[in-house]
């Protein structure tokens, strides 16, 4: 409603981990996994709170599975401790954890119905037959499953595989939902619609997920907040537009999205702005940052900030450079530009085509002289 007022339990909902006085679902404190002598998670620490949609992001071999796997119960940490709703997970099993998990491969009985899938679960816990069918239809409307309790998995699609094993997860009401990798096996655009599908489901019940996830653009349409994870650690943690706009390392600019990384030179250093001098010429950062004039630094810069024109910009000075397209990557909704400069550097360009061209020819092409500026905003200053 236009004017109204947003409240401070408003706001302290939307974001738990900004009030200290709210407490977590989940507590990791110096949590450390080995195997031999290999350190899969490294003396970590996290907090999660309840009613988060919260990703767990990285590579192969970051230590994201495990991390989920020891929440669930299916691993035992070295050292350090695991509490969930203020109880301490070390000699708790699986079974007694007020958690459930949602498998990559969902692991459907392939004899079982639908229904008789998502029963299963209620059953081992011996509820009454009325309670389990009404949970059952209650569950199947939530995921739009209503006429497709009869089916077999074998005669769904995979989106529709998906839902099932999703529902049968939430089906038994656990505190905190781990998913493995959960749309990983559907096509790309069937994925990128389920998304948004996954991200209403859990807005609707209210249950904490905690997603483990590789791919960089499903952990930033999900989640309420992210930890990117590289060799065992939490290297930042922080809502998606925290990670992208206001990275803290070149790993994590590198990692989430695209981004032209530049080492430099600290020229000037105020309160209100720092320069930099990189290959792309002087780099002036609106933004100041604590650092020193001389120090050794790297500037980030995402490919869509930049401006690409056939016209030299009318500001003069900084934030600018001269080059040469030497390559283009069309996306049908944007055009990727590498532009090569006079030293050789290649800058990455993104565009949006937002106009069908009526002439090719006033469209930017190979071998094209260009001109690239940016906003002074735009760069990211890195010290690591």
């Amino acid at each position: 409603m236009a004017g109204e007022q947003i409240t401070s339990e408003q706001k302290a909902s939307e974001t738990p981990w900004l009030d200290m006085d709210t407490k977590p679902l989940i507590r990791l404190s110096g949590v450390t996994k080995k195997f031999g002598e290999f350190v899969a998670i490294n003396n970590v620490d996290l907090d999660i709170y309840e009613g988060e949609l919260f990703c767990l992001l990285g590579g192969s071999g970051c230590g994201k599975s495990t991390l989920l796997r020891m929440l669930a119960g299916f691993e035992t940490p070295t050292s350090g401790s695991i509490i969930i709703d203020g109880k301490d997970m070390s000699d708790v099993p699986p079974y007694e954890r007020p958690t459930n998990m949602m498998f990559q491969s969902y692991a459907l009985f392939p004899h079982m119905n639908v229904a008789k899938n998502i029963a299963f679960g209620l059953e081992q816990d011996n509820l009454p037959k009325g309670e389990i069918e009404d949970r059952i239809d209650e569950i199947l409307k939530l995921v739009e499953l209503q006429d497709y309790k009869k089916r077999k998995p074998q005669q769904l699609s995979g989106g529709q595989r998906q839902r099932v094993a999703l529902a049968r997860a939430l089906v038994k009401k656990p505190k905190l939902l781990l998913l493995d990798e959960p749309l990983a096996a559907l096509d790309k655009k069937l994925r990128e619609q389920t998304q948004f599908e996954l991200a209403n489901i859990q807005e609707q019940v209210g249950i904490t997920f905690v997603v483990v996830t590789h791919d960089q653009e499903e952990a930033m349409t999900l989640s309420s907040r992210i930890a990117v994870m590289d060799k065992g650690e939490f290297v930042q943690t922080g809502s998606p537009t925290d990670i992208y706009e206001f990275p803290e390392s070149r790993f994590v600019a590198d990692f989430i999205g695209s981004a032209n990384i530049l080492e430099g030179k600290v020229t000037e250093d105020s309160a209100a702005h720092v320069r930099v001098a990189t290959d792309l010429g002087e780099i002036y950062i609106d933004h100041g940052q604590s650092t020193k004039q001389g120090s050794r630094v790297w500037v980030a810069i995402r490919p869509e900030k930049i401006h690409l024109s056939k016209k030299p910009s009318s500001k003069n000075g900084y934030n600018q450079a001269v080059g040469i397209v030497d390559d283009i990557g069309y996306l049908g909704n944007t055009s990727i530009y590498k532009i090569r400069l006079k030293n050789g550097h290649i800058v990455d360009v993104t565009a949006p085509n937002q106009i069908r061209p009526k002439n090719r020819t006033h469209s930017i092409t190979w071998e094209d002289t260009v001109y690239l500026h940016w906003d002074a905003s735009s760069a990211m200053l890195l010290k690591k």
